[in-house]
């Protein structure tokens, strides 16, 4: 299947969700959140994680997990990961107590989309200590994509991994989970890159881009997305690509936020204040833009500026 497809066919079964200016949404992708061994890149990035979690959760944010939260692929059971990252997903069960989680699946993490893996593996957790079963994620359903819908303007912004119609990574998943667990988790703790994955491949990451383009250029619609790891804030005359970034770059962690009918790409990590402490500090990279800025369907493509 072409990207084109695949992005309509998600747009399509959205979760839709209506916004306006006292809304508040903050979105991360690629977390890659595994076992805490060798190859879990994100246990480096777990504090500052936590720290922007706990920012987001006082603020009144809507969490939105934009794929590829877990990395399923790596680990084959999530009670491994869940019990490495046991304060996160305390934090993130308070999202989800409040109302206030939405959860998108990608490709590391595609078992999700299926309702009694979740059930089985997600609703309820074992407490070792107490030798009881604990309630975690009760009720939660996992949507390819997010559809917010203004409620004033009509504006549309389509929000999903972004894996869809990148052929190995999509249509040939399990191919790639396979050569991914048995081979490239060993390799990559080597120094060797997947060229399968375009967070490594360069020339991948561009055509993956461009075909996002393509899709915003025919449909008029802002794009939130991931997979590819690259944060990404448009420029000035820029098509509306907007991407969260990941969980398990060295410097930190990025994100998307809509606050206020605005639209912001952020950066958390640990820097070293006066005193030689370190703290997680919050920085905004891009932005704020009014998302209506990013209307295609009011302005012509000339007008977007």
């Amino acid at each position: 299947m072409f990207t084109d497809q695949r992005l309509t066919e998600a747009y399509t079964g959205a979760r839709v969700e209506l916004f306006d200016e006292n809304s508040r949404y903050v979105f991360f992708s690629d977390a890659h959140r595994g076992d805490n061994s060798l190859s879990d890149e994100f246990a480096r990035n777990q504090n500052t994680f936590l720290s922007a979690l706990d920012y987001y959760y006082n603020e009144g944010f809507t969490f939105v997990e934009t794929g590829d939260g877990e990395e399923l692929w790596e680990h084959s059971k999530f009670k491994h990961i869940r019990f490495a990252h046991s304060d996160v997903y305390d934090m993130l069960k308070k999202f989800h107590d409040d109302n206030r989680m939405i959860l998108l699946y990608g490709n590391h993490n595609m078992y999700l989309k299926d309702q009694a893996y979740l059930q089985h593996n997600l609703y309820h957790f074992f407490d070792e200590y107490n030798e009881e079963d604990c309630e975690l994620f009760e009720g939660l359903t996992a949507h390819e994509a997010l559809l917010l819908k203004h409620k004033d303007t009509g504006q549309e912004i389509l929000a999903l991994h972004g894996h869809q119609g990148d052929f190995m990574n999509d249509q040939m998943w399990r191919f790639s989970m396979l050569s991914l667990r048995y081979f490239w988790r060993f390799m990559h703790m080597i120094g060797f890159r997947n060229p399968a994955s375009p967070a490594k491949n360069v020339h991948k990451m561009h055509k993956i881009e461009r075909n996002y383009n393509k899709w915003i250029y025919k449909h008029r619609m802002m794009l939130i997305c991931g997979h590819t790891h690259r944060p990404k804030f448009p420029k000035h005359g820029e098509l509306p690509y907007f991407n969260s970034g990941c969980g398990v770059h060295t410097k930190g962690v990025t994100g998307i936020e809509i606050v206020n009918n605005t639209v912001m790409l952020v950066e958390w990590r640990i820097r070293t204040d006066q005193h030689g402490l370190l703290r997680v500090e919050r920085q905004v990279l891009r932005g704020p833009q009014f998302v209506s800025k990013y209307d295609l369907k009011k302005y012509q493509f000339n007008e977007v500026v």
